[in-house]
């Protein structure tokens, strides 16, 4: 009996830790990424700067579009658009029963980077960009964020198929 009730506990504590994991991280990408971008905005807007000779620039941007500069200067648009996928996204996120730690730790990233970036948005009518490669469009930690929280869901969906 002493057993299932240890057991019951530790099972209640690792519920609270999944609990706490995607909003822990979609809070650090968010306050990281909104860091770095004041900082970058009030100090180097418009500036480009090699971060690793080249190799990676610090060129700083606003990006009145989405991905790509796709549709530009529809910021409107793409605000109505990231909260509904927000909700859509917090919709899927709720039904879903098995919340392993791959999921958790993705929907964190997506969720906090497509956050940030409405934060951008809704504050300054576009987004800060500042990643620069050369050979890609300039991009943010958040836009990474989502990135990499897609491709950690898909993966997770095909080993889900299995």
């Amino acid at each position: 009996m002493e057993q299932n009730a240890s057991k019951k506990l530790k099972k209640n504590k690792a519920d609270k830790l999944k609990f706490l994991l995607t909003p822990s991280i979609a809070l650090f990408i968010i306050g990281l990424d909104l860091w770095i971008k004041t900082y970058l905005r009030l100090n180097f807007s418009f500036q480009s700067f090699p971060l690793i000779d080249n190799l990676v620039y610090i060129t700083v941007v606003f990006n009145t579009g989405m991905a790509f500069g796709l549709f530009p200067g529809k910021t409107n648009l793409l605000i109505y658009l990231t909260l509904i996928l927000i909700l859509v996204f917090l919709f899927f996120f709720k039904k879903e029963q098995k919340k392993k730690i791959n999921f958790l730790i993705s929907t964190g990233l997506i969720f906090g980077g497509a956050v940030s970036n409405l934060i951008d948005r809704l504050t300054l009518g576009a987004v800060v960009d500042y990643i620069d490669l050369r050979f890609w469009p300039v991009f943010n930690l958040s836009d990474s964020c989502i990135t990499v929280g897609a491709v950690l869901l898909i993966i997770d969906s095909f080993r889900k198929n299995r």
